[in-house]
This record gives C-alpha cells, structure tokens and sequence, in this order.
C-alpha cells in the first residue's frame, strides 16, 4: 500500500493509541493490525486480538471466525457516518469540533434507524 503525506499504516497508528485503549474482552482489527509487538501488546493489556493473518506470514495465527463476523457492524458504522459530507472531508480541523460533528451524526443517524 502506498501512503501519502500525513498518512500511517494502521498498526503504527494504533501504536500511537495503545496506552488509551479502554478494557475489552478481543479487538477486531482487519489484517492491517497483524505485527506480533501489536498482538503482545494486546495480550498484555488482557485484550484477546481477533486479527486474521496476513497472506504473507510465514505461520498463520488462528483467529475466532464467529466474532471477526461482526466486524462488519462496525465498518457500517463507519460508512454511515462517512455519508456526511462535513465528516467524510473533515471540515474541522480541532478535534473537539471534529468530535462533535461525528456524536451529532451518530445521534442522528441513531434515531434514523429506530
């Protein structure tokens, strides 16, 4: 993958998070998450990571097929919010401003599919 300006791979990323990362029972993480410092780190905290391997790792590490299903309950999510233009091109540039353009649209998207 080619990243440009500004731009990580998502493990590195989520290095940067790994501190704030609230308590979990798994992590649902697509094979972008698959570093073996990033699985130990997760096991650490007591996070069970649910992250297939990639296809060019020497040995294959198992994941839980059932839950890595739901995943895409998540990815969703995410569509949805990215369906609001002011989100999707990030008009906001503080983070707290960022933050509650997505907690309106989440709110309003919430009540759209009741």
């Amino acid at each position: 993958m080619l990243l440009s300006q500004g731009q990580m791979s998502d493990y590195k990323g989520a290095a940067l998070m790994l501190e704030a990362l609230p308590q979990a029972k798994a992590m649902l993480g697509d094979k972008g998450y698959d570093a073996d410092w990033f699985r130990e780190a997760l096991i650490e905290r007591g996070i069970v990571p649910c992250i297939p391997s990639k296809a060019n790792r020497k040995v294959q590490i198992g994941h839980d097929r059932t839950l890595y299903r739901q995943r895409h309950k998540i990815e969703n999510m995410f569509g949805r919010l990215k369906d609001w233009r002011r989100i999707h091109t990030r008009y906001d540039r503080c983070a707290h401003t960022f933050f509650s353009a997505i907690c309106i649209a989440a709110t309003v998207i919430f009540w759209i599919n009741q």
